[in-house]
C-alpha cells in the first residue's frame, strides 16, 4: 500500500494532436511494501517483474529503472503509427548512457496487435532493429490493465490509442504524457526527453 501527498499540476494542451499533463508529487510515498533489491531509488509503480517479450525470462523492471527517468510506451504491430519503433529506438540508443530507460508494452487493446507473441517480436526485432526492452503483451486500460499503466491511467491518462508515450522523472515527481500524433523525433518530445535526464 502506498501514501502519497500529492499536487497536481495539469496541463492538456489539444494543439497539433498533443495532449499532455504533468503531475508533481510533493512527497514520496511514506509507506509500501517492497522486497527487491534497490527498491530505494525504485519508483513504486515499477517495483514489479514482467516477462520479456517472446521469452520465457522475466524483467526485472525496479533494477533496471532504479533512479533513472523512464519512457514507457504502448505498442502495436499493425498500427499506422508502428514506424514509431524506429524513432524510439534511436531516442534509445541517442539517450541510454545518459540513464533513459525505454519500456515497450504491446497491447491488443485497439485491435491492431498480432495474435501471437513471436509475430509481434518479429515486427519489433526484425522489422525495426529494436533493442530497448519490449515486454509481453498486456491491456494498457480497462478492468484488466497491467498494474504499470493503472498507475499512469490512474495519474495523467490511459492510453486512447496505440503509441501513447509517458516520460517519467526519475524521482517520479514529473510524468507527462503524449498521444499518438505526437513522434518521438519531434522537438517537443525531445525537450520533454532531455528535460528529465
Amino acid at each position: 500500500m502506498r501514501i502519497f501527498t500529492t499536487s497536481i499540476i495539469a496541463s492538456l494542451v489539444l494543439a497539433g494532436g498533443v495532449v499532455s499533463s504533468v503531475h508533481a508529487f510533493e512527497n514520496k510515498p511514506v509507506a509500501q511494501s517492497v522486497s527487491t533489491e534497490n527498491t530505494a531509488s525504485c519508483l513504486p509503480f515499477l517495483n514489479q517483474k514482467i516477462r520479456k517479450l517472446h521469452s520465457s525470462k522475466e524483467v526485472d523492471l525496479c533494477k533496471l529503472t532504479a533512479g533513472k527517468p523512464v519512457l514507457l510506451v504502448n505498442t502495436a504491430s499493425n498500427c499506422g503509427f508502428t514506424p514509431q519503433f524506429k524513432s524510439l529506438e534511436a531516442l534509445h540508443k541517442k539517450y541510454k548512457e545518459k540513464g533513459l530507460v525505454v519500456l515497450g508494452f504491446p497491447s491488443d487493446d485497439f485491435f491492431q496487435e498480432e495474435d501471437e507473441e513471436k509475430e509481434t517480436a518479429k515486427v519489433c526485432y526484425v522489422n525495426y532493429g529494436v533493442t530497448f526492452t519490449m515486454l509481453t503483451p498486456n491491456a494498457v486500460r480497462g478492468s484488466d490493465v497491467q498494474p504499470v499503466f493503472k498507475h499512469l491511467g490512474d495519474e495523467v491518462g490511459a492510453p486512447m490509442w496505440n503509441f501513447f508515450k509517458y516520460i517519467v522523472s526519475a524521482d517520479g515527481k514529473k510524468i507527462e504524457r503524449f498521444n499518438s500524433k505526437v513522434k518521438p523525433d519531434s522537438k517537443e518530445f525531445v525537450a520533454a526527453v532531455e528535460s528529465v535526464l
